[in-house]
């Protein structure tokens, strides 16, 4: 579904412009984690597909710190996720961003959505959002109950609205590289999407769009939880005129048993292997090997990963992985 774009003040429409000028002139890549506590092996193998897919493209990697809900951030979380990654050999292109350095350009983004008609105010609670919740464990999608509600943007009874995000009728559809083919109906299957929170704080689907937009992100690798997240994503950056990147939705990391790691046993992160004496190519070689690129008990750095694959046998094996 392509919608037509919104009207867009001139310095987004030059930073649009230049992003699309860098994604041009090679493929870049991200890693977006958030500092709210030790990064988990999940994590970790993530941050080792996504490293390792931009760089045998010969692209570039960015780091971006995901900090925008700052009730959840932790003190030194943010440190440790960039002493993790430099541990393993994950060497990013240029200074981390962080989200919160970045509001400005979502607020942007925001009244200009807003100003277009794009976005209408809804007031909905929880109880009731709970109550017209999708049976069965799917996933609920708003039926748009608040858009024929007049536009009225201020607090009542002391409660401000959220913003919705108004979709069109069609599909929704992205370049999915591993897993299930990216197509979704915008109303039927995803619905009006929250881009600003009634507690006045940004969505995640809106930051992670703007941002992938305007770093010219080509490819994002991420865990297969977020499948059906990346619908309201793109619907963003096509309303804003963009083009989605490719997106390397990877199998989630579980245990011995077939199981997913519960969280416990994620958020143990790497501390508790280099207590039992095991140094960062044992930990590459055990990421890399939970999906089949390298035997059991391999040792090897990031580097040496790169060197014994290339991109189009990277991607067979992953969807190979993917399909198990």
């Amino acid at each position: 579904m392509r919608s037509h774009p919104v009207v867009l003040p001139d310095h987004l429409q030059q930073r649009i412009a230049a992003a699309a000028q860098l994604r041009a002139q090679g493929p870049r890549g991200r890693y977006a984690p958030s500092p709210t506590g030790p990064q988990h092996l999940g994590n970790l193998r993530t941050a080792l597909l996504s490293w390792l897919i931009s760089r045998l493209q010969g692209g570039a990697w960015l780091l971006r710190i995901d900090d925008l809900d700052t009730p959840r951030n932790r003190p030194g979380a943010e440190a440790a996720i960039l002493a993790d990654l430099t541990w393993l050999g994950l060497h990013w292109d240029g200074p981390p961003l962080r989200q919160s350095q970045r509001r400005g350009l979502y607020a942007s983004v925001l009244s200009s959505l807003r100003r277009s008609g794009g976005l209408y105010p809804c007031r909905c609670s929880r109880r009731l959002l709970a109550d017209i919740s999708a049976p069965h464990g799917a996933a609920p999608v708003y039926p748009g109950i608040c858009r024929g509600s007049p536009p009225a943007w201020g607090p009542q009874q002391g409660r401000l609205p959220s913003w919705r995000l108004a979709l069109e009728p069609g599909w929704l559809t992205w370049g999915e590289q591993l897993g299930a083919d990216g197509r979704l109906d915008a109303q039927g299957q995803v619905g009006d999407v929250v881009l600003r929170r009634a507690d006045g704080f940004l969505a995640y689907h809106l930051a992670t769009a703007v941002d992938d937009l305007l770093l010219g992100i080509s490819d994002v690798v991420r865990g297969d939880d977020l499948w059906a997240a990346t619908a309201p994503q793109v619907a963003v950056i096509e309303r804003l005129g963009g083009t989605p990147p490719r997106y390397w939705h990877l199998p989630l990391l579980h245990d011995a048993t077939g199981q997913r790691l519960s969280k416990r046993e994620r958020a143990a992160g790497l501390e508790p292997l280099r207590q039992r004496g095991l140094d960062a190519a044992s930990v590459v070689g055990m990421l890399a090997a939970s999906l089949d690129l390298v035997p059991p008990g391999a040792r090897l750095s990031a580097e040496e990963l790169q060197q014994q694959w290339s991109l189009e046998a990277l991607r067979r094996q992953l969807r190979q992985a993917a399909k198990t």
